[in-house]
């Protein structure tokens, strides 16, 4: 992409969360922040059945599109010492009030996963949840990912799963076929939507990832609970067919030594 693509990218995003923040996310900051337990993606599945973080007690961690910053909120409760990044003001500013609420205090900076101004190899993890993983371009916050990370370093970012977008029509809820083309998907702004998402098949995923200097040590695809109930915001996709088949998708890669 351009330089001009990925500003406009970023900038529809930032106007998408900051409506967002005004219509969902800064009301919900509170529980986040509470939460003590990590859960993963619209259903809540938990950390402990799908393993991917670990131990994070000492460890330098970015996240890249942290938004009002609960996932850094719960690693620094965890022991880890987490930098949030996000270019959306009004999502930090929610994040800055949490941290004068809960004494839960963290360094935030504001920018795209894209170009993150922080030094190089200053971190051990990068995370993800819906930040960078759906919102940021792959051909930029991968490499910055990349870059951000000590060798050995792990990357751990969940988004929407390929199928789930492949049965996701332009309007209305996911159905149980395919209704959208995997070749060529990659940048795509859904009828009516002002926001710019992402979306790679597996095959490019792992080339992109590859190419950054990541190994991929796993991909954990989130099946829904069997007490899950509708979102009650981000209801785009069904219980019910969640429990049938993945609508989201954790990916987990480690930087190679060089």
């Amino acid at each position: 992409m351009t330089e001009r693509e990925v500003h406009d990218s970023v900038a529809a995003n930032v106007a998408k969360w900051t409506k967002q923040n005004a219509a969902y996310t800064d009301g919900r900051a509170q529980a986040a922040w509470q939460r003590d337990d990590l859960t993963w993606g619209v259903f809540g599945v938990p950390e402990g059945a799908v393993a991917v973080v670990g131990d994070v007690r000492g460890l330098d961690v970015v996240e890249l599109g942290c938004g009002t910053a609960y996932l850094s909120a719960w690693l620094a409760k965890r022991g880890a010492r987490p930098v949030g990044v996000d270019p959306t003001p009004a999502q930090l500013a929610t994040a800055r009030r949490m941290m004068d609420e809960t004494g839960i205090l963290f360094p935030l900076v504001e920018a795209p996963a894209e170009a993150v101004p922080l030094p190089d190899a200053s971190f051990d993890l990068a995370i993800s949840e819906y930040g960078a993983s759906l919102w940021a371009d792959p051909a930029r916050w991968l490499p910055e990912a990349a870059r951000l990370l000590r060798p050995g370093g792990r990357l751990i970012f969940l988004t929407n799963s390929v199928l789930a977008y492949l049965c996701s029509p332009d309007e209305g809820k996911i159905v149980d076929r395919l209704v959208r083309d995997q070749f060529g998907m990659y940048r795509i702004t859904w009828p009516g939507e002002e926001g710019v998402e992402y979306h790679l098949s597996h095959g490019d995923w792992i080339v992109r990832l590859r190419a950054s200097g990541f190994a991929v040590e796993a991909l954990r695809e989130l099946q829904a609970p069997p007490d899950a109930t509708a979102h009650p915001y981000y209801d785009w996709v069904r219980p019910e067919w969640a429990r049938r088949w993945p609508a989201e998708e954790i990916w987990v890669a480690r930087k190679r030594a060089v």
